[in-house]
């Protein structure tokens, strides 16, 4: 990791949260995610599992991690399972936790090495009733691939047929959908290195410089900012590009005229900032372009001020296209007859903003949450409204980060500019120098 490690106290609490929610004579497991082959005799990155990273501080592969408030045996009340290392691994990957080190970075006081999970954990299950898996479900989660935990969920019921099984998931989307203070000190440690990347593109673009090179100018600052890397694929999308919503391909020339879409965001001890700009390669907007990118910017303020606790994302975002529509007839994009006729289930406005506005942001991009439910302080969402005209290869998006509070919501992207004129200004400086 290039990160500076949170917290020990962070996941003791966390833990503590978790057991509250959980029925008597349970026993909840989480399984670090696999290590992903990519080709030949590689594999990807390891990424850890976001659950279990913020159960455990644990960002290392192959690890479980037992909780059994009930179990009979005190010492078995928290276990962590890591990879026991030897002389080999650490000459060939390099340095792996000790188990003195798992203690320490995770407040879990046993701390065995994984190749006794097999000779513990069923002997504990024979004294537990129920079994908390730990399935994803994340609403957007699409994936066709049998992951470890739906392996190892496949595999514990049929080794344990008569125990009642319970879900992790909507516990853990209800906690971790609420932030702690250093959770949100982190997430702004990622979003202050993006702010940097930002400020540093601004400085570089100008026309003929290629997508790729901006992204190398962003990843450049993130990786000496001690970021993980990148939250998400970056989007650096110019002209006609900015239409498509998720485009990555990043290998254009930037033209006079044309304007920049990016979407990018840091991660820092695997927490995300999710960022977006709009500007000009030029460093100029034209009017056409400063009608529609004031008007993406008005929506934005206007709906970062409903991010307020016992509002719904449902309600939310319908009041949200409200704006936007009202926005679209002012630049002519759609007429009243266009919204007298809308199918109700497709409004007009989506032509031009076919996207939602805000999700759950998080140890995920699209992090866990019941959006069903109302948001709560503690909260936090992007807030990133967008217009894309196809036929005048105008795309713009406009996104900050937004904690919600008992009080006023708090922007945590404020500093970043984003007005037009604070864009324009920052860029013809870089251009005249």
């Amino acid at each position: 990791m290039k990160y500076i490690p949170l917290s020990q106290s962070l996941y003791t609490e966390n833990r503590k949260k978790f057991t509250a929610h959980l029925k008597p004579k349970s026993i909840a497991i989480f399984n670090s995610n696999d290590e992903m082959p990519f080709k030949g005799d590689q594999t990807f990155k390891f990424t850890q599992h976001p659950d279990l990273l913020w159960m455990s501080g644990i960002d290392q592969e192959q690890t479980t991690l037992v909780i059994f408030p009930d179990s009979p045996l005190p010492q078995y009340r928290e276990v962590l399972f890591v990879r026991k290392t030897n002389e080999h691994i650490a000459i060939w990957e390099g340095h792996k936790y000790s188990q003195a080190e798992a203690q320490e970075a995770s407040g879990i006081k046993t701390v065995l090495w994984n190749d006794a999970f097999e000779s513990v954990v069923p002997m504990l299950m024979h004294h537990a009733e129920h079994c908390y898996l730990n399935i994803n479900e994340n609403d957007r989660h699409a994936w066709i691939v049998p992951y470890k935990d739906l392996r190892f969920a496949n595999e514990w019921k049929q080794r344990f047929p008569t125990h009642k099984f319970e879900r992790s998931g909507p516990l853990m989307a209800q906690l971790r959908s609420v932030k702690s203070d250093e959770e949100i000190k982190a997430m702004q440690k990622a979003m202050d290195i993006t702010e940097k990347a930002f400020r540093k593109v601004l400085k570089f673009v100008k026309p003929g410089v290629m997508e790729y090179e901006i992204e190398a100018e962003i990843i450049h600052e993130f990786i000496r900012k001690r970021a993980n890397g990148h939250a998400y694929n970056p989007i650096i999308a110019s002209g006609a590009s900015a239409c498509v919503l998720h485009y990555n391909d990043n290998n254009k020339e930037c033209k006079d005229g044309d304007l920049l879409l990016m979407d990018f965001g840091a991660e820092y001890a695997n927490y995300a900032a999710d960022l977006t700009r709009t500007i000009p390669v030029n460093g100029k907007f034209t009017p056409r372009q400063r009608d529609v990118y004031n008007a993406v910017l008005r929506v934005m303020r206007a709906a970062t001020k409903m991010l307020v606790p016992g509002n719904t994302i449902e309600k939310y975002h319908i009041e949200v296209g409200k704006l936007m529509e009202q926005e679209l007839l002012s630049l002519g994009l759609i007429s009243t007859e266009d919204i007298k006729k809308q199918n109700p289930d497709w409004p007009a406005y989506k032509k031009y903003f076919m996207h939602g506005t805000s999700h759950f942001l998080g140890l995920d991009v699209h992090d866990i949450g019941n959006k069903y439910e109302p948001m709560r302080a503690g909260m936090i969402f992007t807030c990133e409204p967008g217009i894309y005209i196809p036929e005048e290869s105008i795309g713009i998006r406009i996104e900050n980060n937004i904690l919600l509070t008992t009080k006023e919501p708090i922007d945590l992207m404020a500093s970043i500019p984003v007005e037009a004129d604070e864009i324009e200004e920052l860029m013809m400086r870089q251009l005249v120098h």
